[in-house]
């Protein structure tokens, strides 16, 4: 069978694999792929989908978004934007309409610094859960006056 040109891949997961001291028998029961399966991946004879790729990286306790560049599914410049909004998504200490206003802050620079969107559609800020929740502040000039009204309704503990 010849190489699906996703030796890389294989090669990264064999590479993390030994570091996590995982035996490929022990990885493949762990993400729950047959051990047959994983050492094609490995050699680069399959390419995975992003859900064994997805389940493969929660095992290796690594970035699903990680494989999914070496897998070609993703490019590295939308796996870099993935991870800040998970960051930003995950932080305990600031609540969900801040976050919302800092996506939105963060997609109006990305656009200022020509990374549109390339649906041409709604943007990704249009697509988290609440987005819409903070009235006036949307992804053009003037959200970091949201922003800067928020951070001083916070300092404020009597508004």
């Amino acid at each position: 069978m010849a190489s699906l040109n996703v030796g890389n891949l294989g090669e990264y997961l064999r590479e993390q694999r030994n570091a996590a001291q995982l035996s490929l028998r022990q990885l493949a029961d762990a993400a729950g792929v047959s051990n047959p399966y994983l050492s094609q991946i490995e050699r680069g004879l399959r390419k995975p989908s992003a859900e064994v790729l997805q389940q493969v990286a929660k095992a290796l306790r690594i970035s699903a978004e990680t494989l999914y560049v070496r897998a070609g599914i993703l490019d590295e410049r939308e796996r870099e934007e993935l991870e800040t909004r998970a960051v930003i998504l995950a932080d305990p200490s600031i609540n969900e309409r801040q976050k919302n206003v800092l996506l939105q802050i963060y997609d109006s620079f990305r656009r200022e610094n020509g990374f549109v969107p390339e649906t041409g559609g709604t943007d990704k800020a249009d697509e988290t859960p609440g987005a819409d929740a903070t009235p006036g502040a949307d992804a053009t000039p003037g959200a970091d006056d949201a922003l800067k009204a928020d951070a001083a309704k916070d300092d404020n503990p009597h508004s």
